[in-house]
C-alpha cells in the first residue's frame, strides 16, 4: 500500500500491519477492536475503524445495503462447498473468514464495498436453518433466528438486515421472507445463482440432519438430535469472526477496497473498474442511475454472447485500442491515472458503445451486415476460426473509426482482409509463436489510428500496418510444408473448418463471386475415401478436396474422375490447371495439386497487397 511519508505522519505504516492483517481461515482471531485514527492512503487522509466482530454481532446490530455497481451474487457450487467446510465442518469456534469493508450512509445503514458475497451466503444459510427449525416444530428458535434476517427499525417497520438492489425482489421474497414466498420474480443469471446456492444450503442442512437422526427409532429422539444439530450449526455460523473496516465516506471505502484488492487478492479487473466508476459517477436522481444502467448493459452484452467472452478481456482490449500498452494486471493502475471525475462519463460511454463492436468482432452474427459489408463479416469469421486474439485492439479501433465516420468502407475491408491473410499464413497454417511483438504492433497502430485527425493520416496508419504485416510473413518453404499437413477425412476431422474456409476462399477469388459461407460448404473428395489404399495419407490432403454445395455433392456420388470433372466444370466450380490437365487421379496427382494450391494460396489469394 502506498502511504505518504510526509511531515506530521511519522507513525504511518501499511494498513495491513496496523490492523495486524491476518490470513483468512485462521481459527484464532488475530486482533481486537481498534480505531486507527487518521490514515494516509495515496495522499488521502481518512478515518479508519477496524473492529473484530462476530457474524452474530454484525447482523444483530446494524443494517446493510449492497450498493449499485457491486458484483451480482456469483458463487457457484464449489464456492458454497468451501464455505460450508470452513464455516461448519472445520470450525472449532471463532473461525476467521477475512475482512468486510463498509461505509455509512446518512441514515446509518452500512454500504458493503467488500464482503457482500460472503454475507449474502451467510444470510441464506441462516434462512435455511430457520426453515429447518420450523419444520422440526421449533417455531421459537426459528423466530429467534429470523431476527438476524429481518427486524423492525426505528420507525417500527419490518426491514431486512441485508438489502440488495440487483437481486430484488427474488432474494427478499423467495429466500429471506419468513413463511410462504411472495409473488413471482423475474429470473436472471443472479437469481438463478441465488436459487442454486440456497438449494445447495438447504440440501446440506437436510443431509446433516439425516446423518444424526438415521439410527434413532422414535420421533422424539430424532427431533431432539435434529434440534441439537441445527443449534450447533447456527452457533458455528454466528461465531464466525471477521475484521470490519468501517469508514465514514463512500469514496474512502472504495479507495480502501481498491488498495486491498490490488495487493494480490483475487479480484477481477471488472470489479475494480466498476468500483472506480462508482466513486466518480454518482446518480443525480434517486430513481435514475444512468451510469449503473450503462455498466450493467455492457456487462450483460458481453457475458450473454455465444462466443463466451469475458469482461476483463474486453476492458484490456479496449484500453489497448486507445491508451498505452500494459498487461491486463496493470490496466487498473493506468486507468486510475487516466480516468477522473471530469472524463469518467465519457469513458463509460465509450466502453458501452465499444462493447457492441467487441461482441460483433467475436460474434459477427450479432450484427445485421449490409451486402456491402459482407467481406468485413467474412474477415471477422476467419479470425475467429483461427482463434487469434492479438489483433483485437486494432480491429476494435478500425471498426470504431468506421462507425464514427473516420474511415471509408473500402479501407476498412482492405485492412481487415490484410489482417485475415496475415493470420492465415502466420497462425492457421504455420502456427508461429508470437513473443509479444505482434500484440504490441497492433496496439500501437490502434492508438495511432485514433490519434490521427484526418482520413488521409488514418489511411496512412493502415498502410504502415500492412507493411509491417508483410515483413512478418513466414517464408514460402515453411508455409508449403505445413500446408501439406492440413487434411480432412472421416478419420481426421480436426481441420474440417479450416479446409472449408480454404476451399471457399479459393472459389471466391477465382470466380469473383460473393463471399461464400464456408459453414454450408460440403467437402468433396475427388478420389473417394477408401480408394488409393496404398497411399491413404494423400486422400485427406487439400489436393484431393474441392468445395461444393450439398446438392452437387449428392449428384457426384462415387462417379469416376472424368465424370466428376465434367460435372464440376458444368456447375461453375473453379478447377485449377493441375486438376483440369490430369488424365487420371492418383496419389501423385493429389500431392502435385496440394503443392500447386499451396503456391496459389501463398502468392495470390492470401497475398497482402
Amino acid at each position: 500500500m502506498n502511504l505518504d511519508k510526509r511531515e506530521g505522519q511519522k507513525n504511518c505504516v501499511p494498513l495491513e500491519r496496523r490492523i495486524g492483517w491476518p490470513r483468512q481461515g485462521v481459527a484464532t482471531p488475530p486482533t481486537h477492536s481498534m480505531e486507527l485514527g487518521t490514515v494516509w492512503i495515496r495522499g488521502t487522509a481518512m478515518k479508519v475503524t477496524c473492529i473484530e466482530r462476530t457474524i452474530k454481532d454484525v447482523l444483530g446490530s446494524d443494517y446493510y445495503r449492497i450498493p449499485r455497481f457491486q458484483r451480482p451474487y456469483s458463487w457457484e457450487k464449489e464456492h458454497v462447498e468451501d464455505f460450508l467446510t470452513d464455516a461448519i465442518v472445520e470450525n472449532p469456534g471463532d473461525y476467521f473468514i477475512g475482512s468486510m469493508v463498509a461505509f455509512k450512509y446518512p441514515d446509518g445503514t452500512y454500504g458493503l464495498v467488500d464482503g457482500q458475497q460472503r454475507l449474502t451466503t451467510i444470510t441464506m444459510m441462516l434462512c435455511a436453518l430457520r426453515e429447518a427449525f420450523d419444520l422440526q416444530g421449533e417455531s421459537e428458535l426459528a423466530k429467534g433466528l429470523h431476527k438476524l434476517i429481518e427486524r423492525k427499525d426505528l420507525d417500527y417497520k419490518n426491514r431486512y438486515i441485508l438489502g440488495t438492489e440487483t437481486s430484488y425482489p427474488y432474494l427478499q421474497e423467495h429466500i429471506q421472507k419468513y413463511g410462504e414466498p411472495g409473488t413471482g420474480a423475474e429470473m436472471g443469471d443472479e437469481e438463478e445463482c441465488l436459487q442454486d446456492a440456497f438449494l445447495q444450503l438447504q440440501e446440506y442442512v437436510e443431509s446433516a440432519l439425516g446423518n444424526v437422526t438415521r439410527k434413532r427409532k422414535t420421533e422424539a429422539a430424532k427431533k431432539k438430535l435434529a434440534t441439537k444439530k441445527l443449534t450447533e450449526m447456527r452457533d458455528k455460523i454466528l461465531s464466525l469472526t471477521l475484521i470490519f473496516i468501517a469508514l465514514d465516506d463512500e469514496d474512502e471505502a472504495y479507495l480502501i477496497f481498491e488498495t486491498l484488492n490490488t495487493r494480490g487478492r483475487d479480484l477481477r479487473l471488472q470489479d475494480l473498474v466498476k468500483s472506480r466508476l462508482t466513486r466518480l459517477l454518482k446518480p443525480t436522481n434517486r430513481g435514475v442511475d444512468l451510469a449503473k444502467d450503462k455498466w450493467v448493459g455492457l456487462v450483460e452484452r458481453i457475458e450473454s454472447s455465444e462466443a463466451e467472452m469475458k469482461v476483463d478481456s474486453f476492458l484490456h482490449h479496449f484500453w489497448l485500442s486507445k491508451y498505452q500498452y500494459v498487461t491486463v494486471k496493470k490496466v487498473f493502475k493506468a486507468l486510475k491515472r487516466k480516468v477522473t471525475g471530469s472524463n469518467a462519463h465519457a469513458f463509460l460511454t465509450g466502453l458501452d458503445e465499444d462493447s457492441v463492436l467487441y461482441r460483433e468482432i467475436h460474434e459477427p452474427s450479432f450484427r445485421k451486415w449490409t451486402k456491402q459489408d459482407g467481406r468485413m463479416r467474412g474477415a471477422l469469421n476467419a479470425l475467429n476460426l483461427f482463434k487469434v486474439q492479438q489483433q483485437i485492439p486494432m480491429v476494435l479501433s478500425v471498426l470504431r473509426e468506421f462507425r464514427d465516420g473516420g474511415l471509408d468502407r473500402r479501407h476498412v475491408i482492405g485492412v481487415l482482409q490484410a489482417i485475415e491473410k496475415f493470420h492465415f499464413v502466420f497462425t492457421a497454417v504455420t502456427s508461429q509463436r508470437s513473443s509479444g511483438g505482434i500484440s504490441f504492433m497492433y496496439a500501437l497502430h490502434a492508438r495511432e489510428l485514433g490519434r490521427k485527425s484526418t482520413k488521409r493520416d488514418k489511411v496512412g496508419v493502415l498502410s504502415d500496418l500492412k507493411t509491417k504485416l508483410k515483413d512478418r510473413i513466414p517464408p514460402y518453404g515453411e508455409f508449403e510444408a505445413n500446408f501439406q499437413e492440413i487434411t480432412y477425412s472421416k478419420s481426421a476431422t480436426k481441420h474440417r473448418k479450416l479446409v472449408q474456409y480454404i476451399l471457399a476462399r479459393l472459389q471466391e477469388h477465382h470466380t469473383k463471386s460473393a463471399p461464400v459461407d464456408y459453414d454450408f460448404l460440403t467437402v468433396e473428395h475427388i478420389s473417394p475415401q477408401g480408394s488409393l489404399r496404398s497411399a491413404t495419407a494423400s486422400i485427406g490432403q487439400i489436393g484431393n478436396l474441392i468445395g461444393v454445395s450439398d446438392e452437387l455433392n449428392q449428384e457426384l456420388g462415387s462417379k469416376d474422375f472424368k465424370a466428376k470433372k465434367a460435372m464440376l466444370s458444368d456447375a461453375g466450380v473453379w478447377l485449377d490447371d493441375t486438376l483440369m490437365k490430369a488424365p487420371s487421379w492418383t496419389s501423385r496427382q493429389i500431392e502435385a495439386r496440394t503443392k500447386a494450391l499451396a503456391k496459389i494460396c501463398y502468392e495470390v489469394v492470401w497475398r497482402i497487397r
